[in-house]
């Protein structure tokens, strides 16, 4: 019904952005990213949308191994959304693929650190974070 309600109003990006979330949501990665294409090149979705969006591209973008677009969409999108939680943690998935697991592992440090969940080593994890490398 949705893929019909696409065609009859192409220009919607609501629909599209529901559509290209339907097609993820039943493992069609790739007849997602049209409708995800189609939605993100409108003005029709509000910010949270638009966030959804952005975030579901470049995560199917990743699943069907455009690691190099998937990436690049994250870095945009952070632009975007500075500091977006969700981006941020799709993207370090993006970074594991593209054979950057310090960059990853650094960037989830990180975002644990800021969410509250290392159990008062905030000041050493960050530390760490920016330099895993670093051993005695």
């Amino acid at each position: 019904m949705l893929v019909a309600l696409a065609e009859r109003h192409p220009q919607d990006a609501e629909i599209a952005y529901q559509t290209a979330w339907v097609h993820d949501s039943l493992g069609l990665e790739a007849e997602a990213v049209p409708y995800y294409e189609r939605a993100l090149a409108g003005d029709g979705l509000g910010a949270a949308d638009r966030l959804g969006a952005l975030t579901g591209l470049g995560s199917t973008l990743r699943v069907l191994g455009r690691v190099a677009e998937s990436r690049a969409l994250f870095d945009r999108a952070l632009e975007e959304f500075p500091g977006a939680p969700g981006l941020r943690v799709f993207r370090t998935m993006a970074l594991y693929n593209a054979g950057e697991a310090g960059g990853a592992v650094s960037e989830l440090l990180k975002l644990l650190v800021e969410a509250g969940h290392v159990g008062g080593y905030e000041r050493a994890v960050a530390y760490y974070a920016d330099n895993l490398d670093e051993t005695v």
